[in-house]
């Protein structure tokens, strides 16, 4: 909520306890739930922007009432402008609602008055405070019913204003008769900043919401009705409360007059009285004449058809979903809509206007862009080179990480499983060790902390001889538990084969002179001479084929290359080489 929206929320619901108290036994909250839930409001300004689980929104002023606010909200690129009740002309003491400088992809606005177009500000403020003097020169009442909120303040503003440019009629009393309303007033003298620059080059010489010709009622006890006077009171459309009693008690007197002066819905006695019958029910049931004039002038603080036109032209928002209105007034807006923008090649707009509880489904088709972070991203990578790490999404954001750098840019952890397998097995080590090196040609012997004999194979898996069993022990993996797989079936080989401890050969290694030679050769006739090194370093010799590189390792045996296709035909080629030139022992 913005901070004048906390501080009317407040005063509103604790309202709204007092009203259930009278008239309703099953209450939806009480007083204590109201002052629970200040403490879980989050207060926020105009533009600022927040960030929720990825969510991004921020605020613009709306113009309605103080401290309204239209949120723009971005869901993984996507923009929402959703504008709540707003107003787009500026009245006597609220900006008008800002255009945003972001263009959104989607518009939800409200429909409420459809394609009418409200009269200027200057003229129905003149009509107004005509109607309402010659209702009091006439030796009339008037009665104004509003809300509490909002337009109270502005009319207040006009009638103290009006009063005090005529003298004639200073002795004829004003009163706003919500003891909400004046709770409000408090509010609306506090937060003068969030109100439009008239008002706060006026609050440096006198207070605009301390009015000189205004009194407030605090209740109907408190009222001497013996003449002419102008009363505001709530509720707006008179379906009960203290708007409702004084109609009852004027509307038989033609020297009465009752001003409408915002928004009626359908049902409600304030718009059943526009269309002038002779006769109403009041809320006992019983009929009486309706002899006092009624006029309806709108000051509601809702945008017309032009500002809702113009609103939209500025934004060109590509989707626009109308709510908060009447179907038919909804209805003729689309219409004018599509017909205002149908011959626009520039623009085209897209408009919904769905019943209450209908889904409106939109799709949006935009690039996925994948930052590269961390260890990954330490040093610039050349141009075609593949970047491979684990891709992480994380609120509508993407990040390519290594393993070693998941726990910094996310909350998850890395872990090792480290795998253990007992097999029973009563031959000797050197029989396991003659067979494991058959396997992966080259084993390496371990000497245990506490004396006991193991043998790592294929650089993964650990052997590791106890007496009447072999224990098995790697790091989980695919690659590493198919290694595994592999050693336990030697293993269960080993274990049943009825060769005599005293008689296994000694493993054969392939002298690496001798694989080296063999290898050039094997190589030369399969891609050419040129394509081979001039020096070989260390152990590694690579292989050039189409300006692709292959390094073979001469110890490992293994191969790597960029190129799948090639670094599959080279592995193949070396490994066979390797298991055709081992020496075999008979």
């Amino acid at each position: 909520m913005t901070h004048a929206t906390k501080a009317i929320y407040r005063w509103l619901l604790s309202d709204y306890v007092k009203v259930s108290n009278i008239s309703s036994e099953n209450m939806l909250y009480t007083e204590k739930d109201i002052e629970s839930s200040m403490n879980k409001i989050e207060t926020v300004n105009f533009h600022q922007e927040m960030n929720v689980g990825g969510v991004k929104f921020w605020c613009y002023t709306a113009g309605h009432v103080l401290g309204a606010a239209m949120f723009m909200i971005e869901i993984a690129g996507v923009k929402i402008l959703y504008t709540g009740d707003f107003s787009r002309q500026e009245d006597r003491h609220l900006m008008a609602a800002e255009i945003p400088n972001v263009h959104p992809d989607v518009l939800i606005t409200e429909s409420t008055y459809g394609t009418h177009i409200h009269e200027k500000r200057e003229d129905r403020e003149s009509r107004f405070t005509g109607l309402v003097h010659d209702i009091v020169t006439r030796g009339g009442r008037c009665l104004i019913p509003v809300f509490a909120l909002g337009r109270a303040q502005e009319l207040l503003l006009i009638l103290d204003e009006y009063w005090s440019n005529h003298p004639e009629i200073h002795d004829i009393p004003i009163y706003y008769a919500s003891a909400l309303a004046k709770k409000c007033m408090s509010v609306y003298q506090t937060y003068i900043s969030a109100m439009n620059e008239k008002i706060r080059r006026q609050i440096s010489i006198s207070n605009p919401f301390v009015f000189k010709h205004i009194s407030n009622l605090k209740s109907i006890d408190h009222f001497e009705d013996i003449g002419p006077s102008v009363v505001m009171a709530s509720p707006g459309m008179m379906q009960s409360g203290l708007s409702r009693e004084l109609f009852e008690s004027w509307c038989t007197d033609k020297r009465n007059g009752t001003i409408i002066a915002g928004y009626c819905v359908e049902g409600t006695l304030a718009k059943t009285i526009l269309s002038e019958p002779e006769e109403i029910v009041t809320m006992g049931g019983n009929k009486l004449p309706l002899k006092c004039s009624v006029d309806y002038i709108s000051f509601s603080a809702h945008t017309d058809y032009q500002q809702t036109s113009e609103f939209i032209r500025a934004l060109k928002p590509p989707h626009i979903v109308l709510v908060h209105g009447e179907q038919n007034e909804m209805g003729r807006l689309k219409a004018a809509l599509i017909r205002e923008y149908e011959d626009d090649p520039e623009y085209n707009i897209d408009v919904y206007n769905p019943r209450n509880t209908q889904t409106v489904e939109l799709h949006f088709r935009g690039e996925k862009m994948a930052k590269v972070v961390g260890e990954l991203a330490s040093t610039k990578p050349d141009e075609g080179k593949k970047i491979s790490g684990i891709l992480v999404k994380r609120n509508f954001n993407y990040h390519i990480v290594a393993p070693s750098d998941l726990q910094n840019y996310t909350e998850l952890a890395m872990s090792t499983v480290t795998q253990r397998q007992s097999i029973a097995y009563s031959g000797s080590l050197p029989m396991l060790h003659y067979y494991l090196t058959q396997l992966s040609g080259d084993v390496e012997e371990l000497e245990m902390g506490d004396k006991r004999k193991a043998l790592k194979v294929f650089k993964t898996v650990t052997v590791i001889v106890e007496p009447k069993m072999v224990v098995l022990e790697w790091t989980a993996s695919p690659v590493n538990d198919m290694y595994a797989d592999a050693v336990l079936t030697v293993v269960l080989r080993a274990e049943v084969d009825p060769m005599p401890q005293k008689v296994v050969p000694t493993p054969v290694k392939v002298d690496k002179a001798h694989f080296k030679e063999c290898l050039l050769e094997m190589l030369s006739d399969m891609f050419g001479t040129a394509s081979l090194s001039k020096l070989i370093k260390g152990d590694k010799m690579t292989v050039t084929v189409d300006k692709k590189v292959a390094t073979i390792s001469l110890d490992t045996l293994d191969v790597k290359c960029e190129d799948d296709s090639l670094q599959q035909i080279i592995q193949t080629a070396v490994t066979k080489l390797h298991q055709s030139i081992t020496p075999v022992r008979i």
